[in-house]
């Protein structure tokens, strides 16, 4: 039976949850699939691998992967391997990202290059890439491997780019938008257009799903950019002010310097040159809210959900659908 048609209410669940269910044996498929290929004679490449793999990531690009094929009719081996090399595109820019970043944790746990150090942390990255390509080779699709091998190119792109504007303190809408797109929004529309393409799909089905990812990555990059500066609430999470203390001009700061009055407009600039300590953070958070920059990144990203589910109107109608566009609110409300 394709699973698209299983009566299951979209509505009442998680909608994670509720994708990850209705796609179990292929999800399972694809955990034992990244198991295996991680594996090495090179013992410090599956330890640094693991570390990161392991920590309870959502599994969210390759869970995408799937459903997109599974909504065009499609799942089984070409879909699984897919959706294996799009989590290891995402893990290795992970761990370059941390390197970069100079991050110290990951998932709540040490980053990799804490404990192995940054070259490690590189090469394993650049393996699992390597795998990646050789999943795609492995589909027989040139097509995939064309959509994938863009999207890692333009991956790599966005995060010079990003370390360019930080280091020249430039603070734009458009450049952020540029950045945003290429580190985040490809990948999750590379995953969804590449999973349409297993099934075979129609030409207006893989456009209105790689248009459905690349919508969805944009909000759910707000979202996490928001939720950097304490969210909608009170509550702060142990890595909240990462972006602050390495200057980063992400939507919220770029509003708040919009909005700027007085000193305020001195103290941002003060963040995007680094020149700023950890104890800001509480007055640059009273700042954001007092002149609604977070407010006003989830209205951005509520545009871009609502332009995500209108391109699953574009397809035929039925669970994993419904499913996808619940998981598009449920991005935002990752806020609340």
């Amino acid at each position: 039976m394709n699973v698209t048609t299983r009566p299951v209410d979209a509505v009442s669940v998680n909608p994670t949850e509720a994708l990850a269910a209705l796609l179990a044996p292929d999800l399972a498929a694809t955990e034992a699939e990244i198991v295996a290929r991680m594996e090495s004679p090179v013992g410090l490449i599956p330890d640094v691998a693991h570390h990161l793999v392991d920590a309870g990531g959502k599994r969210l690009r390759p869970l995408l992967t799937l459903a997109a094929a599974s909504a065009c009719g499609g799942g089984g081996e070409p879909a699984v391997k897919l959706a294996t090399a799009v989590e290891f595109i995402h893990t290795a820019t992970l761990l370059h990202d941390d390197v970069v970043d100079g991050s110290s944790l990951r998932r709540g746990k040490r980053a990799a290059n804490l404990i192995w150090g940054d070259k490690a942390s590189v090469l394993v990255g650049d393996f699992l890439f390597a795998r990646a390509f050789n999943l795609m080779v492995e589909t027989g699709s040139l097509r995939v491997l064309d959509i994938l091998a863009k999207a890692a190119s333009t991956i790599a792109e966005g995060e010079v780019l990003q370390l360019a504007t930080t280091n020249r303190g430039e603070a734009s809408r458009e450049r952020y938008y540029q950045v945003i797109e290429a580190k985040t929004a490809a990948l999750f529309a590379a995953a969804c257009e590449a999973g349409a393409i297993t099934a075979d799909a129609p030409d207006e089905m893989v456009d209105a799903l790689a248009t459905f990812g690349l919508k969805l990555g944009l909000a759910f990059q707000l979202v996490d950019d928001a939720l950097d500066y304490g969210g909608l609430t009170q509550s702060l999470g142990k890595n909240t002010g990462d972006d602050f203390r390495e200057g980063k001009a992400t939507l919220p700061l770029i509003i708040a310097l919009e909005r700027a009055q007085g000193e305020e407009r001195l103290f941002w600039q003060r963040v995007l040159a680094r020149k700023h300590q950890d104890e800001d953070l509480p007055f640059a958070i009273q700042t954001m809210r007092l002149r609604g920059a977070v407010e006003a990144t989830l209205d951005e990203a509520r545009g871009h959900i609502a332009d995500a589910k209108a391109a699953l109107t574009r397809l035929p109608e039925g669970v994993i659908p419904a499913l996808l566009a619940n998981l598009a609110d449920y991005v935002v409300s990752r806020l609340n």
